[in-house]
């Protein structure tokens, strides 16, 4: 049900605000131009130079200032869309790995183009001068052989601008991609269900006194507090019982039932991997991703019974808002035709695709793996969430040779994709033709500043603050796919891959090298 969010209002909001700045530039500029003219012709010749130098600095700083506001975009409240959520989380406890201590901020490269933007100078997309095939194998091809990389390494990196491959290593070959198969898993449902879907979680009222807490598959779903915070919320099962009581008082009920429902999601919710502190059990009702500490990233002891969890938390706000339950909440199913009393929704899709990207979120993930099913009419299941998301990327004529998704979060060993397919993903959601899957290069970690490249790249200069990419990491599997501008100003899709590695952080580091060479180089 896709609607118009916060988020796209916001965003709208900021464009405008930029743009009337702009022109109350510019007005002030001409104003200014006016009320010297006529002083100008009466002043001495060496006065005249003065001014000159004076008004070419001024004119300069006051263009680098216009271009910085429209190169930098999207906006959403005052902040890029990309760093919108992540600038407060700069203490490195979060996604896939911690940091003991507080360090200071890593410095980054005076100069940091904005994503696909251009060279000074330059006209037009792509003006920017184009690296060569030769050039990019002279600078990859020797790092691809680091004996850190396991017996299988391939690569490819495309010019997003010329939509052509301009290096590639065993790139057709399908090897295990880890947490970068949540790359397809985002553009799948951004493409099934557009970036201002919302899911909701419901109440019915099934009977004179009978309720029922509806599922609808929103895995940040929260009981906790609401945060004191400009940022849009999460939905919050707080907020769902203050409505609910609302709309019972209102019938003069102040004692039910509660049964709760998760009839939205099929097949086993355990995950093929079995319990594990990196997924919850996936049921379309629970809240806080089941997570039985603060957390809201990372790894995390879990709810064996998520959905029951939630509905005894409801059925105690429910309590402490003057409603009595009586007994126990029960499994059970909705009937086709309820009657809403109350319901909220989860934050935009956009938003959940940047918080997965960020933060390598595997509940996320396979949420949104699961209502691309139910946008596709299949069973919202892991077996009937690979087939929609196949379906999706086919519907987008992207590579699928030798492509296996068994699940949308890359736990699986089993599943398979090729550093084309990755490289692919990134330049179809960095192209301008593709607006809506926009979330899926701005929800990409920075590297040493953001999310799962939080405590990687320090050091590397080239690399710091100009890699924007999705690692992936098993035992024996490291991956990384994303985006960097290079030395030229060129935009590059990249993504690197290698299985059978022995020494994690040896395999780490030779990826981060690889990406950061393809940041230092112009390589023509």
């Amino acid at each position: 049900m896709p609607e118009t969010g916060k988020w796209q209002v916001r965003w709208q909001s900021a464009e405008r605000s930029a743009r009337a700045a702009t022109r109350a530039a510019v007005r002030s500029v001409l104003t200014a131009i006016d009320a010297t003219r006529q002083t100008w012709q009466a002043t001495p010749r060496q006065t005249r130079q003065t001014w000159r130098l004076t008004a070419v600095s001024a004119a300069t700083g006051l263009t680098v200032a216009i271009v910085a506001v429209a190169a930098s975009g999207p906006w959403d409240s005052g902040q890029r869309t990309a760093e919108r959520a992540q600038a407060a989380e700069m203490d490195g406890a979060s996604g896939e790995h911690h940091a003991p201590e507080a360090r200071p901020a890593p410095s980054a490269p005076p100069v940091l183009p904005a994503l696909g933007g251009r060279v000074p100078g330059a006209a037009g997309r792509g003006a920017a001068p184009a690296p060569t095939d030769a050039g990019l194998a002279d600078a990859l091809a020797p790092l691809l052989k680091d004996p850190a990389l396991g017996t299988l390494r391939t690569a490819s990196v495309l010019d997003v601008a010329a939509d052509r491959e301009v290096f590639g290593e065993g790139q057709g070959k399908a090897a295990t991609p880890a947490s970068t198969v949540k790359l397809a898993t985002a553009v799948a449902a951004l493409s099934a269900l557009g970036p201002d879907h919302r899911i909701d979680t419901t109440v019915v009222l099934t009977g004179k006194n009978r309720l029922v807490l509806v599922g609808g598959g929103d895995p940040t779903l929260t009981a906790r507090a609401p945060r004191h915070s400009a940022e849009e919320q999460p939905a919050n099962l707080r907020t769902l019982a203050d409505a609910t009581a609302r709309a019972l008082k209102k019938r003069h009920l102040t004692k039910i039932s509660l049964g709760y429902d998760t009839a939205a999601y099929s097949g086993p919710a355990e995950h093929p991997i079995g319990p594990n502190e990196n997924i919850a059990p996936v049921t379309a009702l629970m809240t806080d991703e089941a997570r039985l500490d603060d957390s809201e990233h990372g790894t995390a002891p879990r709810d064996t019974d998520p959905a029951h969890t939630a509905a005894r938390t409801f059925a105690d706000l429910l309590h402490d808002r003057g409603i009595t339950v009586d007994g126990d909440p029960e499994d059970t199913k909705a009937p086709k035709k309820p009657t809403r009393i109350a319901a909220v929704h989860s934050l935009p899709l956009s938003a959940l695709v940047e918080r997965m990207l960020t933060y390598s979120d595997n509940d996320i993930a396979e949420a949104l793996a699961r209502q691309t099913a139910l946008a596709s009419r299949q069973p919202a299941s892991f077996a009937g969430a690979g087939k929609a998301v196949r379906t999706a990327l086919q519907r987008e004529h992207l590579p699928l040779a030798g492509a296996v998704f068994e699940d949308g979060s890359g736990l699986d060993r089993d599943d398979k994709v090729t550093a084309a397919l990755l490289s692919r993903l990134l330049l179809h959601a960095s192209s301008p033709d593709h607006p809506a899957l926009r979330p899926v290069v701005t929800g990409l970690p920075v590297a040493a500043f953001t999310g799962t490249l939080s405590n990687r790249y320090r050091g590397q200069s080239a690399g710091a603050g100009a890699v924007r990419a999705k690692t992936g990491t098993l035992t024996g599997v490291n991956t990384l796919a994303g985006t960097v501008v290079d030395a030229d100003g060129r935009l590059l899709a990249f993504s690197f891959m290698t299985t059978g590695t022995t020494d994690p952080q040896g395999a780490q580091n030779a990826l981060d090298k690889l990406a950061s060479a393809v940041a230092n180089c112009g390589c023509r």
